[in-house]
């Protein structure tokens, strides 16, 4: 028997099985959207009423199970004002929400209280909502896959589970385990999964037709006990251990709570990110009455969601998906082999991050030293990474050292990751266009020069195009995909198309002196120097950029990046752009004080760590410093827009959200600008420059916005 729904297909077998396939059309994610869901709960009802041995969930999409809830309709629920919201449920943007996340709710207990075994099969992502329909089910099986992904990543759109997540989560693994999994947001390989007992078995993909038949042969075989018998039987496999009870003890309660805030404040504000903070209060008041809790969990997600918090994070979400898209844009053929030369280490992590995604590499660099210590820092690398034998080896052996440089004949992309010198970058593409393939494409990592002064010495300078790295190369997500005038759109779709290949979201931005991300970050920096030579401890600087919500001070960044490349970028900018370079900068760069990488910056360095020391300080206020560094850097900002560097205020936003940690809780500097008001805005840095002086001076652009 088949059954097609517009998002659904319902089976039932011989045995009287019932599979629900999710195939939600002209899309390649599953989501659950209101449609889906009420959709789903018509099958849930008609399937109550029919006899069945079991009810199996899966997905028809390549590597997607169910990827959450749909981003796209939290935009729908308008902007309210939170503290309102506590007081005045009848808002119009928090009743939407409250009866969507309900709805949700309502089919996941409709799973849970089906009178028959259940089944999740997961193959791919199984994140958000996809993870709380996983957890309704009796039995969570995952297909071999290492592409899988599960968990409860709620908490980074500034919300948390609402479909019931909260005390599924708890029941099934504790206390401590389900905070970990939902206050890091983070997300979890299949082996992770299953040795944290979020998922029961991990299966071959052809073997699940015969797996299958011996599990509901064995919950259901001896047909003279009824089924509600079989599933209590079954669900004992599910049973917390007798003394996670304990932890729901009333007086025992507030100490976990106490232990748990006390780590999240270490990562975050309670007045940025609210979201963290309201799970931990939710189950200090409520675990252990399940059906109170449910109502409450919903409650408190209706009331997160329509803040502006969660609406900003949910906007970088979307921005997020718009560079995604530029990866997918790309007609021309995939990439193979990769040819880096540098193996320091910009050029190594790049060339490791290619590998670690697929890519065949060769390495070139003078030195069998550097050369030496990239393959070690690959075997480090791939050894945490790679736990299968087989998948570590055929990693080690695309990372391959060349020394004599013969790669560059053979590469689809040749990298250059040298020093930020011209002639010494003009030198390695004059070579490679005499020895590499006509199709192959020229990349640069320079962080500040313009590729017109790199590609003047090229007959073919359409070849070279941009791709800037920010460093670590394996955490930071976005790399900046520069353009001249003179670079073709074959080769800057190329660099888009590898960027999505290696997971690397890819911003567009033209060719002029620092480029954006450098170009806004860096008088923000210079400001945080300028304001440590007026003898502000660094400490304090620091805390004033944090309690403005930016995720690293900038003394802390600085000394992070390195000071010699702080300064190497600053000398650059300064050539064409109104920025003084400090002395303190080149001072300390010539004293071979470099930051982190010297244990010896702003700040002194144990173990990588920086050594605070007591801070006795009277003057500025954390709100003049605050207004200090960020005015530098929303001004440069306005002026990126307004000279194009990007092409719109998104690209702006998102290339500064996810190449600084711009506070993304604020949906990004032109965001924030149009949040708070253009002329206020502009006002602020009319009386900063009559204080300061003219750095503060408004560029040309606020007039355009103010104007538009």
């Amino acid at each position: 028997m088949k059954t097609s729904y517009i998002n659904w297909l319902v089976e039932k077998d011989n045995f009287q099985v019932i599979t629900l396939t999710l195939d939600k059309p002209d899309t390649s994610t599953n989501v659950l959207s209101q449609k889906v869901l009420t959709e789903l709960q018509s099958i849930l009802d008609d399937v109550k009423k029919i006899s069945a041995t079991a009810l199996i969930i899966q997905s028809d999409k390549d590597n997607n199970f169910i990827a959450g809830a749909d981003v796209k309709e939290f935009s729908n629920f308008q902007h309210s004002n939170h503290e309102e919201l506590q007081s005045e449920h009848n808002d119009n943007g928090y009743a939407m929400a409250l009866k969507a996340i309900q709805l949700g709710q309502h089919v996941m207990n409709s799973i849970e209280n089906l009178p028959f075994p259940t089944f999740a099969l997961i193959n791919g992502h199984c994140l958000g909502g996809g993870m709380e329909l996983a957890l309704a089910c009796d039995y969570r099986i995952a297909l071999d896959n290492s592409k899988t992904r599960l968990g409860l990543p709620e908490v980074k759109l500034g919300i948390h589970p609402g479909f019931g997540g909260t005390v599924r989560s708890n029941r099934l693994l504790g206390v401590f385990k389900s905070m970990t999994l939902m206050l890091s947001g983070r997300t979890l390989s299949i082996h992770t999964a299953r040795r944290l007992g979020l998922i029961d078995e991990i299966i071959s993909k052809n073997i699940i037709k015969q797996h299958f038949s011996k599990l509901v042969k064995h919950w259901l075989d001896d047909r003279k006990s009824t089924a509600n018998d079989k599933l209590k039987q079954f669900n004992k496999q599910h049973k917390r251990a007798f003394y996670f009870n304990l932890f729901e003890l009333d007086f025992i309660k507030p100490a976990i709570a106490y232990i748990l805030q006390r780590s999240v404040s270490k990562r975050v504000q309670k007045t940025h990110y609210p979201a963290p903070f309201e799970i931990i209060n939710l189950w200090q008041l409520h675990a252990g009455n399940d059906d109170f809790m449910m109502k409450k969990e919903a409650e408190s997600v209706a009331s997160l969601i329509t803040s502006d918090s969660a609406q900003n994070l949910i906007r970088v979400f979307h921005l997020q998906d718009q560079l995604k898209t530029l990866s997918h844009s790309s007609k021309n053929k995939p990439l193979h082999h990769i040819h880096i030369v540098g193996g320091g280490v910009m050029g190594g992590d790049i060339a490791i991050e290619c590998v670690y995604r697929g890519f065949t590499v060769t390495v070139h660099d003078r030195s069998h030293e550097v050369l030496a210590r990239l393959i070690q820092r690959g075997h480090y690398f791939f050894s945490n990474k790679l736990k299968e034998k087989h998948l570590y080896q055929s990693a080690m052996d695309r990372l391959i050292p060349d020394i004599k440089n013969n790669g560059l004949k053979k590469a689809d992309l040749i990298i250059e990751a040298i020093i930020e010198d011209t002639k010494a970058k003009q030198s390695v593409f004059k070579n490679a266009e005499i020895l590499a393939k006509p199709d192959c494409i020229f990349a640069t990592n320079t962080s500040s020069i313009p590729l017109d002064e790199i590609s003047h010495v090229l007959l073919h300078p359409e070849r070279l195009v941009g791709i800037h790295f920010f460093n670590p190369v394996s955490k930071m997500p976005l790399v900046e995909v520069v353009s001249s005038k003179l670079t073709s759109n074959t080769a800057r779709q190329f660099a888009m198309q590898f960027a999505g290949q290696i997971g690397k979201l890819p911003l567009p931005v033209t060719s002029t002196p620092g480029f954006l991300v450098n170009r806004v970050l860096t008088p923000y920096l210079l400001e945080a120097i300028e304001l440590y030579s007026e003898g502000i401890p660094a400490a304090f600087i620091d805390k004033a950029a944090t309690n403005f919500g930016m995720p690293m001070g900038p003394i802390e960044l600085a000394d992070k990046v390195g000071l010699d490349i702080c300064l190497s970028v600053a000398k650059n900018l300064s050539q064409s752009q109104s920025v003084r370079v400090p002395e303190k900068l080149s001072h300390w760069v010539e004293q071979g004080r470099l930051g982190i990488k010297t244990q010896k910056g702003f700040y002194d360095y144990k173990n990588g760590k920086p050594i605070h020391q007591k801070i006795h300080y009277q003057g500025l206020t954390l709100k003049q410093i605050s207004n200090r560094l960020m005015f530098r850097l929303f001004n440069e900002a306005v002026a990126c827009l307004d000279e194009h560097v990007v092409e719109n205020e998104d690209h702006l936003d998102a290339g500064i959200i996810f190449g600084t940690g711009f506070a993304p809780f604020l949906g990004g500097p032109m965001h924030y600008i149009k949040h708070k008001g253009i002329e206020e805005m502009d006002h602020t840095l009319i009386d900063l420059s009559k204080d300061y002086g003219h750095r503060f001076d408004p560029v040309i652009g606020w007039n355009s916005l103010i104007y538009k």
